[in-house]
């Protein structure tokens, strides 16, 4: 299967995904929530969704929500896509904003430490 094509996929996953957490009704999923990346395997049997919170304090139930609401996402998004198989949904915490905040404030600190 091309490479292509599960990018498109991707993209697709993650469109709908973001469309269809803010309606679910478990009070663990509230707040700014964003999909950062969608990865699904070869075969489209499983798909890595990569999410991030704006109160990170919350993260952890955050995930506990969207893991306990993984069936009806799953099978919402397999109304909503015309896939072979739909994938099974496995949710993990993504801190890479984080990261790249903390990287740029480091870069910054040298700057201005070498002027």
């Amino acid at each position: 299967m091309p490479s292509y094509r599960i990018g498109r996929i991707n993209d697709d996953i993650k469109r709908e995904l973001a469309s269809m957490i803010p309606t679910l009704k478990d009070p663990r999923v509230h707040g700014l929530i964003s999909i950062t990346r969608v990865d699904t395997t070869t075969d489209l049997r499983y798909c890595r969704v990569y999410v991030s919170a704006l109160d990170k304090d919350d993260m952890g139930s955050v995930i506990k929500g969207l893991k306990s609401a993984a069936g009806y996402l799953r099978r919402e998004l397999g109304h909503r896509m015309s896939l072979r198989y739909t994938p099974e949904l496995q949710f993990f915490a993504d801190d890479s904003i984080d990261r790249g905040a903390k990287l740029i404030k480091m870069m910054e600190d040298l700057h201005t430490e070498d002027e």
